[in-house]
Parts: structure tokens; C-alpha cells; sequence
């Protein structure tokens, strides 16, 4: 019997399939594999006993081998909704295997009663449960289910192992500072994973966490992981922005961050002028839809009564580029909803624009509004917005909401279309000077791929040379930017001809 003070762990974290946010088609050009690294296993590994010994594997770097199951002693997994099918084919070679697993993160807390094969479900977070398994596994006494209603305190979280990732691999890397959002959309599973009250980190942890990255020799994007950064404005201000501001000006900037915020950070001049000091550049937004009444029926009350557009293109000159979300299959979406989406991302310039349609989470509101309705048809969601799957029944018919969910999909991101809306951005975007861009070797090589691929090859290839030569002579600064949202688009158009217009 292996003793508790010599366990082989293996952290595995499920592959990823094609979708809008994994970038695959993109990432190829700049010969990385992947987008992310785990944060949240990384995190779990440094809470686990400091003589265990311990290995990753990121299916999206690396297969799974039969040698690193025959290593391992416990196979620790985590998982979102979308990686469900991966992970489904890993319990079944640890079963196969003979190895214990535990489980945790957002698809296992979410729908436990799936996955009764698990040997432990560390539910929640692991800041509260995985202490308890730890002790009790030290006594010879685990149980199957770890569950918890307490928040954690994120004071107590540690810094992210990072020994075990190659960074090569990957394209940005990964800091979290808070957990939870002020704000309570009907659609949306955060708040009843994480609570209303934004719970942080304080200046001195997210500082040790970046200097972890730096010792390391990271330089270059890192995202701020947060549904909401700007949960807690207050300890931002006064703390935790001007403390990373003067951490990246002592070493010259290595970093570029980004990261999610709720539209009203538009509203906010001083916050924006100190994301953007601290080396801040892209924020994603939720817009979800220009119908206020859709917004009223969701309970997004934060875009309601604005001019939306307006707010985009203000945290655009601020040096705040703006990535989208977007929703369809709303109750009250009227009949020419789509043609309003259509023009509302064209208009306000949002390059990376994802719109999906609508889907009930369990746990959420809304779920709980359409089963009483007697409208949900299943329980589980694919996590991927874009793979035409609804699992309730609309109020529109369905026939008319997936024909227009495929036109607007056909519309944006077109070449036309596309690289019009990349212009309109790049007319608006004034980028701070603090966040500098540096051109490797490997960003060189992406842009002569682009110019073989985009500039020779693809559909719409004089979209392309029109956007490159006008940026050239109207902001040549921006001119990286061109060439970047150019392969953008080339991945998203792959994953729009391969899902949703099948």
C-alpha cells in the first residue's frame, strides 16, 4: 500500500474541442498549442502536500498516455461543460486503468449525479473542500462527495504551481484576483457558483503571482481570469491597480493584461485610465442584445438604458480594445432581431464578436423559470455557443431562430464584413503607450503565414491587402493589430463553416 506522504499524482485537464475561444485555427500561426494554460489544477496542485510527487497533462498540448496512468496513484481532473466528451474518455481509461480519480470545477459541481463513476467530487471550490478530502484521505476515511455553501477566503489561496507547465506551449498565462459578480443576469451560472459579493486577493498575493510568472521568463499576454474584474472598484483604485502599475513600470512592462468586465467600467473614467496605466488593453463585455426589453427580461440591468455603441467605442479610445458577447433566442427578441445584432457589431466596431444562442445552465434562473414553464427539454448544455443546440423551447419558433442565428454568423464574419469591422475598430482605438508589443521571431513568422494564407490563399483575400495597406497609411502603429485580428478571423471562420453552418 502506497503511504499518504508518497502519493503520484497526475492532473489532468480534458481537451478542448474547436470552438470560438480556443483559437486552434489561430494559434497554428504562431506554432503554439494552446490558448491557456489550467489554471485551476495549477492552483489545486500547490495545495496538495508538498512531498507528493506531481505531474500535468494538458490534453491540449499533449495526449494522454498509457504510461503516465500506469505512474499515477490518483488522476485529479477538472473540467468545464464543453470539455464533457473528453472527459468522459478519461474516466473511462482510468477505470481501465485502475486508477483513483477526483474531480472537480465548474462541470462536476454543477451536475455531480453525472458522474457517479468518480471515485471523490471535490465540488465547489477547492479552497474549502480539498482540505477536507486531504485530511480525510490522511485517515483512511474519503468519501465520494465533498460539498460545501461557505465561500472561500482567496486571502488563503496560494500561488499557482508553475514548475509544472512548459510555457512554450501556450500563448497567454493565467492570474485570477477575485471570484463573483454584483450583478445577478438570469441567464448566467456565476453567481451561483461564485455569490453576488466579489471576494479578492490582495494587492501583495496578485503581485506574487505575477512576480512567479516573471521569474519564470514569461513575457507577454496574461488574463486576468475574473467574470468580473471590476467586481470590487474600490480595492482596485486604491490598491491592486496602481500596485501592478508600479510593478510593471520597475521592470518595463513584460506583460500585457486583459480581461472581463460589466459595460459600466465605460462609465468610470478613472478606472479606465488606471487599467490602462497598470498595462491593461482588452476587456470582454457581456452586450448580449440591443432589444431593451430583452435585457429587461434577463435582468441585465447594467446595459439597460444606455447607448451601448457609444460605450464600446469610449472604452476604445481609452486603449481598452473590446471583445463581445451576444445572445439570441430571448423571449422578447422581436422578428428582426438579427439584422439589429448585425448592425450593432458592425457599428460599434467589436472585431471579436461572439453570439450565441441562447441556453438554460442548470443552477441558473433562468433554468428554473423554464422548467416551472415546462420548457426545459434537458438538463445538460454542450457549453459550446455556437453548435446551434438549444436546450429548451423558445418562444420564437425555432426554424426562424437558427435560420437567423446562421445569418448573422454568415454576415460577420464574411470577409467583407469582417475586415470592414476591423478597420471601423482600428479608427477608434487609441492604445496606451505602456503596453508595448514585442515582434519575436515567432510574431514574424505569423505575419509571413498570414500573407501566404490570408493574402494568397483564402476567399476574400483582397480584404485583406485593403485592411493591411490601409493601416499602413492611416495607423501604422496599429499595423500588428491588422495583421492579428486578420488570423483572428481566419479562425473564426473556420469554426463558423464547421459548426454552425454545417
Amino acid at each position: 500500500m502506497v503511504m499518504y506522504e508518497e502519493q503520484n499524482v497526475l492532473l489532468v485537464y480534458p481537451e478542448y474541442p474547436d470552438t470560438f475561444w480556443s483559437f486552434k485555427h489561430a494559434l497554428k500561426f504562431v506554432s503554439k498549442k494552446a490558448t491557456f494554460p489550467p489554471l485551476g489544477l495549477l492552483t489545486v496542485a500547490a495545495m496538495l502536500p508538498e512531498g507528493w510527487e506531481k505531474k500535468l497533462v494538458d490534453m491540449n498540448v499533449r495526449p494522454l498516455r498509457d504510461e503516465d496512468l500506469r505512474w499515477a496513484d490518483w488522476v485529479f481532473l477538472s473540467a468545464m461543460a464543453v470539455q464533457r466528451n473528453s472527459v468522459e474518455e478519461v474516466l473511462k481509461r482510468c477505470r481501465e486503468a485502475g486508477v483513483k480519480t477526483v474531480a472537480g470545477g465548474p462541470l462536476f459541481t454543477e451536475e455531480p449525479e453525472e458522474f457517479g463513476q468518480v471515485d471523490h467530487l471535490v465540488l465547489g471550490e477547492a479552497e474549502v473542500t480539498l482540505p477536507r478530502f486531504l485530511q480525510d484521505l490522511k485517515e483512511g476515511r474519503p468519501q465520494h462527495i465533498y460539498a460545501a455553501s461557505e465561500r472561500a477566503d482567496l486571502s488563503r489561496t496560494p500561488v499557482p504551481l508553475w514548475d509544472l507547465v512548459d510555457m512554450r506551449h501556450y500563448d497567454s498565462m493565467c492570474v485570477q484576483f477575485s471570484r463573483g459578480c454584483p450583478f445577478n443576469c438570469e441567464f448566467c451560472d456565476i453567481t451561483a457558483l461564485f455569490g453576488r459579493i466579489p471576494r479578492t486577493k490582495s494587492a501583495g498575493q496578485i503581485l506574487a503571482e505575477l512576480e512567479a510568472l516573471y521569474a519564470r521568463g514569461w513575457r507577454g499576454g496574461v488574463f486576468f481570469v475574473d467574470d468580473n474584474f471590476i467586481g470590487n472598484r474600490r480595492k482596485l483604485k486604491r490598491e491592486v491597480l496602481p500596485a501592478i502599475a508600479g510593478w510593471m513600470r520597475e521592470r518595463k512592462y513584460p506583460f500585457q493584461f486583459f480581461t472581463e468586465a460589466s459595460i459600466d467600467l465605460a462609465d468610470d473614467e478613472e478606472l479606465m485610465r488606471l487599467m490602462t496605466e497598470a498595462g491593461f488593453y482588452k476587456v470582454f463585455v457581456g452586450i448580449e442584445t440591443p432589444n431593451e426589453d430583452s435585457l429587461e427580461e434577463c435582468q441585465k440591468f447594467q446595459n439597460k438604458g444606455r447607448d451601448m455603441v457609444a460605450s464600446v467605442k469610449k472604452l476604445q479610445h481609452h486603449g481598452l480594445a473590446v471583445q463581445g458577447g451576444f445572445i439570441v433566442g430571448f423571449d422578447n427578441d422581436p422578428p428582426n432581431i438579427f439584422d439589429r445584432q448585425i448592425r450593432f457589431i458592425q457599428k460599434s466596431g467589436i472585431v471579436e464578436a461572439m453570439v450565441g444562442l441562447l441556453n438554460a445552465p442548470k443552477g441558473t434562473r433562468l433554468y428554473k423559470r423554464l422548467k416551472a414553464e415546462g420548457r426545459i427539454l434537458w438538463d445538460k448544455i454542450s457549453g459550446n455557443n455556437m453548435d446551434l443546440s438549444l436546450n429548451f423551447v423558445p418562444k420564437m419558433p425555432r426554424h426562424m431562430l437558427l435560420k437567423g442565428y446562421r445569418d448573422i454568423l454568415a454576415t460577420i464574419y464574411a470577409p467583407r464584413e469582417y475586415y470592414e469591422r476591423a478597420k471601423t475598430f482600428l479608427r477608434e482605438f487609441r492604445p496606451s503607450g505602456r503596453v508595448r508589443f514585442r515582434i519575436s521571431g515567432r510574431e514574424a513568422l505569423a505575419f509571413f503565414r498570414s500573407l501566404w494564407r490570408l493574402g494568397l490563399q483564402e476567399r476574400g483575400r483582397r480584404y485583406y491587402w485593403k485592411l493591411l495597406f490601409w493601416t499602413l497609411a492611416r495607423r501604422p502603429r496599429l499595423f500588428p493589430w491588422a495583421v492579428t485580428l486578420s488570423i483572428y478571423g481566419f479562425h473564426f471562420r473556420k469554426v463558423v463553416e464547421g459548426s454552425a453552418l454545417r
